[in-house]
């Protein structure tokens, strides 16, 4: 079966982030085999080569906004599909394009991620709630995904029961908590 352009397209884009180097539309000419106005045509600038890199990369529902289904399978959904593009979405997390890429994304990540923890987070200081929420992002993210696979030689399902498991732990410590610092010790178990 042959791919049409936009399939071929796509695929070049992943090649070209899994072999690093430098992102452009000349690199992802050559790969798909189509000349360089081909890829300006679909994608203008390198921000929009990015953007194309990030939507392959994570599945649906990347920024989250519901905790339960997170927990329940979105997590373990999420890191299988970074299974999927292992090779792409390891130099999305070690190069300068994909460091590139993740930044263009913060403003959203930071939203989606302190909305949908607020209600846990309700009562601590500004601080304290955003290096709470930072800390359960980092669980959710693609270096969560690579440093357990890397180094515990974990699979998506395991590195998702991982995170999940340590996400629950935070929201219950926060949850008896109730509202004191992140520093203060929580009282004793009765």
């Amino acid at each position: 079966m042959q791919q049409t352009k936009d399939e071929r397209l796509d695929a070049a884009l992943l090649k070209v982030m899994g072999d690093g180097g430098p992102l452009n539309h000349d690199r992802v000419a050559e790969e798909a085999g189509v000349s360089r106005r081909t890829v300006y045509r679909r994608f203008v600038d390198q921000e929009a080569l990015r953007a194309r890199i990030w939507t392959l990369l994570t599945p649906e529902g990347a920024m989250p906004d519901d905790l339960d289904a997170l927990l329940g399978h979105g997590l373990r959904d999420k890191f299988r599909a970074f299974d999927e593009r292992a090779v792409a979405m390891t130099m999305a997390m070690s190069s300068v394009e994909g460091r590139a890429m993740r930044n263009e994304r913060k403003a959203e990540r930071v939203a989606a991620y302190s909305e949908m923890f607020s209600d846990a987070v309700e009562g601590l200081n500004a601080e304290d709630a955003r290096q709470a929420i930072a800390a359960m992002q980092l669980l959710c993210s693609g270096f969560a995904w690579r440093e357990m696979r890397d180094q515990w030689d974990l699979d998506a399902d395991g590195i998702a029961r991982a995170s999940v498991w340590a996400i629950r732990a935070l929201l219950d410590d926060l949850k008896s908590r109730d509202g004191r610092s992140l520093d203060a010790p929580l009282p004793a178990p009765r």
